[in-house]
């Protein structure tokens, strides 16, 4: 998967200038989202593995895509065709919107909690994120009725657990050190 990532790095991060540079971001998003569906379909991952040539490939794509490729969108296509690089689509896709949300000051945090949060326990929650992260904040919530009481918030790297069942983990490792 790192890989994966690695190969699609260059081309996430060249359409994410050339969407910025034409101010068209969700444009571009569109037509990558698109592009990477029809990657992922059967058929054209069978196309895409065989012994074809960059042009013919880089063709049928962009005849598969039709209207919904503009030309730098085509153009991308066969770059990424001429160095057998179509395959990596959806994660260009991955990595593009993870640009698009930097570059907006956006970040999307899971919640976990015991119970289901109200809105205004969702809004003061968001609010106090908001000014911890210095960022607009996507809040995912969920509900684990297998958490005794409290939340557990994923932002990024950040882990922050205040359930019970995690208060009394650390106070465990505290008396035992």
């Amino acid at each position: 998967m790192s890989e994966m990532i690695t190969v699609a790095r260059p081309y996430a991060k060249a359409a994410f200038e050339f969407a910025v540079d034409s101010q068209d971001l969700d444009g571009w998003h569109e037509m990558l989202v698109f592009a990477a569906e029809v990657a992922k379909n059967d058929d054209m991952k069978a196309f895409l593995s065989g012994s074809v040539s960059a042009d013919k490939m880089a063709e049928v794509f962009i005849s598969v895509c039709g209207e919904q490729l503009n030309d730098l969108g085509q153009n991308l296509v066969k770059v990424m065709a001429e160095n057998g690089r179509l395959p990596v689509l959806p994660a260009v896709v991955d990595l593009f919107a993870e640009m698009h949300a930097n570059h907006i000051k956006e970040i999307s945090v899971d919640v976990i909690s015991a119970i289901e949060l109200n809105d205004e326990k969702i809004d003061k929650l968001s609010a106090a994120l908001e000014k911890r992260l210095e960022r607009k904040v996507k809040l995912n919530c969920s509900v684990d009725a297998t958490l005794v009481g409290g939340l557990v918030i994923k932002a990024g790297d950040i882990v922050i657990d205040s359930t019970i069942r995690g208060k009394l983990n650390r106070l465990t490792d505290a008396l035992q050190s």
